[in-house]
């Protein structure tokens, strides 16, 4: 269970880098859309407010992991069958807000879209929808990637002896 446990903590920690730099890369390119007078400069409205949720997201994460790791390999290692009940519970509220999640990223998507094709001679609402389209899609293929990380872990939870 401990290579499970590993496995999956590393993995969440790595993609938490990934989100942050994926932040930084979406406010790097809101700042030179801004400075260059873009006419779709509009998009870094979205690019910047998800940006910050995604730094906030993946900062918490980062920082939180080892000391979840720690924590729960004492925890399997002392009392294994509260760690299973606990860390089961856990995973299944982690993996019922991955389905809010997933729902909220895919309206963010589709909002984009329709604001792309239907107000695309609009600069600021296309620039809007172009933003939500990236950052939604980038956000969604990520959490995607996590659930079914956070599918794995749980299967190997329930799998434990009692």
């Amino acid at each position: 269970m401990i290579n499970h446990m590993s496995s999956y903590f590393s993995a969440e920690k790595q993609e938490s880098l990934i989100f942050m730099a994926i932040a930084l890369v979406a406010i790097a390119i809101s700042a030179w859309l801004w400075m260059n007078g873009h006419r779709l400069k509009s998009m870094a409205y979205p690019l910047v407010a998800i940006a910050l949720m995604q730094m906030v997201v993946g900062g918490t994460i980062h920082l939180r992991t080892d000391t979840q790791l720690s924590t729960l390999s004492a925890q399997l290692q002392a009392n294994p069958a509260a760690l299973k009940t606990e860390e089961i519970t856990r995973m299944q509220t982690v993996m019922k807000n991955f389905s809010n999640y997933k729902a909220v990223e895919m309206l963010l998507l589709i909002v984009g879209v329709g604001m792309i094709a239907f107000f695309q001679r609009h600069d600021m609402a296309a620039g809007i929808g172009v933003g939500l389209v990236l950052q939604a899609a980038v956000t969604l293929t990520l959490d995607i990637f996590a659930e079914a990380r956070g599918a794995d872990y749980l299967s190997a939870l329930h799998s434990m002896p009692a």
